[in-house]
């Protein structure tokens, strides 16, 4: 739209494309719920004024409020693609999110990157990228990639990348690590986010000093509020794996609001089916006391400010036309969602939405295992003790037990009774032959076993099950799937969710995916399983950067001493 046609139109020389009278819109800036009128032309508001408009409205005294932004997530975490993510958020309200694709490049690398920007192209959802700035995540583990400096920076012509996503490598930042460094140089004035639970005193300022100026991982009050006092935008966290809305909604006060948004960093299928997304996220806080259109401001113009995205995130002339109707605004009731002017979702469905998932590339699917066999499964008896890694329920950290080791035929083997299965990590990138075994306590398995290629963060192929040849079955089935979640039972494949997306993400819908997790939960849980979710679990246990006992491909790893460590002890 041209300059001089859109002051024509709001001068009311030219009439609007659309007209929404009688409508109480949400005010971002003055905290106010006004009455009056939106004037719409192409994707833009352009009044807030009834001038003559081609198209009239009647919104008969609902609410209007900006669209919802995530200011931290990754999509591959809900096991599905962008377009049916897109189908998924944009009727509860979101109209743009933040991404990183930080799981996609572990495995694919700058071909993972390019697949998300392209499809995310002519959605009704606006996707803006954080290029990930730690593939690998740690050293530990067999990555699909490793991406420098130089492979992110030609991505810094596209259009939808803002900038350089959570520097989880704090250690490298205060260590002066010379790529660390230079990483950040690339990013020089855009947005750098954080990622530094716990960092305090000096070591935050010097981490801050780099040019990061967000963080998602805090997780109570005083480290949010220190975070806050120098000059950090904290973005409070209310996802699947970690929720931290109670702990850190108290700060967020009138005269401090604006250096807070709202993200969910990681919301898996069930929950983003039966809780919603960040209409979740401000409801809850509506319901805990916060003033609701202060909670819109936090899921919308806050963040929309944070990354520099001057046209997005309010209701008023020269910004996007991206906003929800609502029939109330402390329930956030949403009736309709417009993106770029155009009425994209309705009574909590998508209209006249003809994307959907693009035919998946082979490479994206393309398994590299060395073939093995369920004698590579075996463990031979040696001296001493086991180190078993032990399962908190509900949260991604561990401790590390020391257990007498069950044995068999001069083998090491699960004990149910004891609740120690076996635990295996098998390479899927590179065909090293890598396996790590080890021992977990926690799942409650009976018999069978459960196996997936989501694997945080290199994503190589993980199980764990109470006899090597189901433990075996279950990932000889993943591989030929080209990625998934398995369950197994007497050697037999009972239940799975295939994930051709690099391993990842699936290219059904995101009800037939819930629909499919539910049953492999079901059937887990008869076999004994005393988890709430075992796959979640599942996929946080190779993780070496959590303490504090984790399994990679290349073996046991104790996070705390930061090394490997042998699964016997003298």
């Amino acid at each position: 739209m041209r300059l001089e046609e859109k002051i024509d139109v709001a001068m009311g020389r030219k009439k609007a494309d659309l007209l929404f009278k009688n409508v109480k819109i949400v005010n971002v800036f003055s905290g106010e719920i006004v009455e009056g009128a939106i004037a719409v032309s192409e994707e833009t508001i352009v009044a807030l004024e009834a001038i003559p408009s081609k198209r009239v409205i009647d919104l008969q005294g609902r609410y209007v409020a900006p669209g919802f932004m995530d200011a931290h997530v990754h999509i591959e975490s809900a096991m599905v693609s962008v377009q049916e993510y897109a189908k998924a958020v944009v009727p509860r309200g979101t109209t743009a999110v933040v991404i990183d694709p930080h799981e996609i490049a572990n495995v694919l690398g700058t071909e993972g990157i390019q697949y998300m920007i392209d499809s995310a192209k002519e959605l009704p959802l606006s996707v803006y990228v954080m290029l990930p700035s730690c593939v690998p995540a740690s050293p530990f583990e067999t990555s699909g990639a490793v991406l420098s400096a130089k492979d992110l920076l030609p991505f810094f012509n596209e259009a939808s990348v803002l900038g350089l996503a959570e520097m989880m490598n704090f250690p490298g930042v205060l260590m002066n690590v010379p790529d660390v460094l230079e990483k950040i140089d690339m990013a020089k004035n855009r947005p750098i986010d954080g990622h530094a639970p716990g960092l305090s005193g000096y070591a935050l300022s010097a981490y801050i000093s780099a040019g990061i100026r967000s963080d998602h991982e805090c997780t109570t009050a005083e480290e949010a509020l220190e975070k806050v006092r120098k000059g950090m935008m904290v973005f409070i966290r209310e996802g699947t794996a970690a929720k931290n809305l109670d702990a850190l909604l108290p700060l967020v006060k009138p005269e401090n609001a604006t250096r807070f948004a709202f993200c969910t960093d990681d919301r898996h299928p069930l929950d983003l089916g039966s809780q919603g997304h960040m209409d979740d996220i401000v409801r809850k806080a509506i319901q805990k006391g916060l003033d609701p259109v202060l909670a819109i401001r936090l899921a919308s113009y806050h963040p929309a400010t944070h990354f520099g995205l001057h046209d997005r995130g309010a209701i008023a002339p020269g910004f996007k036309a991206d906003f929800m109707v609502l029939d109330n605004l402390e329930k956030i009731s949403i009736r309709q969602v417009y993106s770029r002017g155009k009425l994209v979702a309705e009574n909590g469905q998508c209209v006249d939405f003809p994307f959907s998932s693009r035919n998946v590339p082979r490479s994206l699917g393309a398994f590299h295992v060395k073939p093995f066999h369920v004698e590579s499964l075996e463990i031979p008896v040696s001296k001493g003790k086991i180190r078993v890694i032990e399962i908190i329920p509900g949260q991604i950290v561990t401790r590390m037990r020391i257990e007498a080791p069950r044995e068999r035929h001069g083998k090491v083997v699960s004990d149910p009774s004891r609740d120690i299965l076996k635990m295996a990590v098998v390479e899927r990138h590179k065909a090293t032959g890598n396996i790590g075994l080890g021992f977990v306590s926690g799942f409650r398995l009976q018999e069978g076993a459960i196996a997936s290629s989501v694997a945080h963060d290199a994503h190589n192929l993980i199980a764990v099950g109470v006899e090597d040849e189901d433990i075996f079955v279950a990932l000889q089935e993943v591989i030929r799937l080209q990625g998934g979640l398995v369950v197994v039972s007497k050697k037999k494949v009972v239940a799975a969710l295939s994930l051709p997306i690099a391993g990842l993400m699936s290219n059904q819908s995101l009800e037939k995916v819930s629909q499919k997790i539910e049953m492999l939960k079901k059937i887990a849980h008869e076999l004994g399983c005393g988890l709430e979710d075992p796959f979640m679990q599942l996929s946080f246990l190779a993780l070496p950067v959590i303490p504090e006992l984790k399994l990679t491909d290349r073996g046991l790893v104790d996070v705390s001493k930061f090394e490997f460590v042998p699964l016997f002890v003298d």
